[in-house]
């Protein structure tokens, strides 16, 4: 697989779990605000990190670390993404997927041999804001919704999470996420932050908290379990 980074510690980024991230590289979505950009638009010019390397590394830390979180990127897009979970399982590692949803088919093939601890996935916006969220115009969402299925319907711990813009999120577009992830074990908004790394820099601004807080309010009669993460 093509391990384009590696954080070797982290307490935030598998709940429950005291874990390391592994990124891949490339994406299928061109989300303007993305904060990983040279992951997605040039993965070959990012540093690679061997799965032999790897693997030596996750052996050292037996009995240190408990998960591996896997982010991106978008991670589904590697074709040999199940083997190299297998073996993070049979070392006793638990796995946390990150996830745009955009690879059901592969998603439901990893929750269906049981090689899941958890999973994220993004909710970019209303299903009628998606394409302008992620850069595709004319965006279906079809595949995605197929993937908030997969995870409602699949006994696994999982959470849904939308990143937050002035410019993309309203209170209608919440309105509409509510009303489609209904019943979801746990949603959390997060606000857009500006950096050097975000694909288009400048372009988006995080809502102010109290819009935050008053779209916790419109989501919360569909998702009980809505959670602000992230904001002073």
């Amino acid at each position: 697989m093509q391990i384009h980074g590696l954080q070797k510690l982290t307490l935030l980024d598998f709940p429950g779990h005291i874990a390391c991230t592994v990124f891949t590289g490339g994406c299928n979505f061109r989300c303007p605000f993305c904060h990983n950009s040279g992951l997605v638009l040039a993965p070959e010019k990012a540093p690679m990190i061997s799965e032999e390397e790897f693997f030596t590394f996750l052996d050292h830390r037996k009995g240190r670390l408990e998960g591996v979180a896997i982010t991106g990127g978008e991670p589904t897009i590697q074709a040999d993404l199940p083997e190299f979970i297998r073996k993070v399982r049979e070392k006793g590692f638990a796995v946390k997927l990150d996830t745009n949803g955009q690879n059901p088919d592969m998603l439901g093939a990893l929750l269906s041999e049981d090689l899941l601890s958890y999973v994220a996935m993004d909710i970019k916006n209303s299903r009628d804001r998606y394409g302008e969220t992620i850069g595709i115009p004319d965006f279906r969402t079809d595949r995605v919704e197929q993937s908030v299925k997969l995870l409602m319907e699949s006994g696994i711990r999982y959470e849904f999470r939308t990143t937050l813009m002035a410019e993309l999120h309203d209170d209608t577009s919440m309105e509409a996420i509510g009303q489609w992830i209904r019943g979801a074990k746990a949603y959390y908004l997060q606000s857009y932050r500006d950096s050097e790394e975000i694909m288009v820099p400048g372009r988006f601004h995080a809502p102010s908290k109290e819009t935050v807080e008053r779209f916790r309010e419109i989501v919360h009669p569909y998702v009980p379990s809505v959670s602000i993460r992230g904001i002073d």
